[in-house]
């Protein structure tokens, strides 16, 4: 691979657009490149849950998953490239079901928190819907791959699960949603 960013100031988006990875020319405020700049928050706020200290086996999940948001954008990037797949959803798919394998039953909602490892996945998990939301918007212009939508609909459910497990192994119980718990407060 050569020099990929040799040049990082080039001024070629002082006019709006920016340019997509087929060479094409597009505003930077379109749905295109707005599902762009959320998976790539997507990845930096996983990228802060992985400078804390995580369980070995949810930080492999969650590097895996940075290396598919990068392929996804490329996929994103190009019109008509499809990089996201079944395979991608269903190895999403085991690994949720081996990390949830070990945690409590869910019997109430709770809410995001914990140490800042957890609270950062949480926070990744909610960027995670909005991705998946800029998605949808494709979608209505037929520009979306079906296997993307549900690759980050999963990833969402394993940023949840990362959340529990974090927190778990920190000795950080979770808080129970209590409604109405602010109007009751003396």
């Amino acid at each position: 691979m050569g020099h990929r960013l040799s040049r990082i100031v080039t001024r070629t988006g002082d006019d709006g657009t920016t340019g997509l990875g087929d060479g094409a020319r597009v505003a930077k405020d379109s749905p295109r490149v707005a599902a762009l700049g959320d998976l790539d928050e997507l990845n930096s706020a996983i990228g802060c849950v992985l400078a804390e200290e995580v369980p070995p086996a949810v930080g492999a999940a969650l590097r895996s998953a940075q290396n598919d948001l990068f392929d996804l954008g490329g996929e994103v990037s190009i019109p008509g490239r499809v990089a996201m797949t079944a395979q991608h959803v269903e190895r999403l798919e085991s690994a949720i079901t081996q990390l949830n394998a070990g945690l409590a039953p869910l019997r109430e909602f709770i809410l995001p928190g914990g140490d800042r490892a957890g609270a950062a996945c949480h926070l990744a998990r909610t960027i995670c819907r909005r991705a998946e939301r800029s998605i949808i918007t494709l979608d209505r212009e037929g520009a979306a791959n079906p296997a993307t939508r549900q690759y980050l609909n999963r990833l969402s459910d394993l940023l949840f699960v990362g959340a529990r497990i974090i927190n778990r192994d920190h000795d950080r119980p979770e808080a129970s949603w209590q409604p109405g718990a602010a109007v009751k407060a003396p």
